[in-house]
């Protein structure tokens, strides 16, 4: 069930070449150790794709993510608009896109914990345009 979107021939898929900006973790959170950040970092380069982008994931959710580890409504569709833009670009319309920011601000919680947020973020991909254009890339 894929709906049309005008946009769609203009992407491009492309294969990561590396690890994407992942934001200071001291800009939001000033007890978090910018060493530990990067041992990360120069543990994570040895891992595979998958495990980069999981990881890369978790980053961002913990480093935006309020001191009691989570991370509020706001802060998640911001990161949506932001961080997630080319799997979120074009899909306003789409019913099911509607749906899963209506699931969103109904959440009982006021505030996702990183469960929560990965499934926002494969609902949102599942149902995606640039998913769509992936699957149709030639190998």
């Amino acid at each position: 069930m894929h709906e049309g979107n005008s946009r769609r021939g203009s992407r491009q898929v492309t294969q990561p070449s590396s690890l994407p900006a992942v934001p200071n973790p001291e800009s939001r959170h000033p007890t978090k150790s910018t060493s530990m950040h990067m041992s990360f970092l120069t543990a994570l380069k040895k891992g595979s794709d998958l495990e980069k982008a999981i990881a890369t994931a978790a980053l961002i959710f913990r480093n935006s993510s309020d001191p009691d580890g989570k991370l509020g409504k706001a802060t998640a569709k911001n990161l949506l608009q932001t961080q997630f833009r080319n799997f979120t670009e074009g899909q306003e319309t789409k019913s099911n896109y509607q749906d899963i920011l209506s699931e969103l601000e109904e959440h009982t919680e006021n505030k996702l914990d990183f469960e929560d947020f990965m499934i926002l973020l494969l609902s949102v991909t599942v149902m995606s345009d640039l998913l769509q254009d992936i699957w149709s890339a030639k190998k």
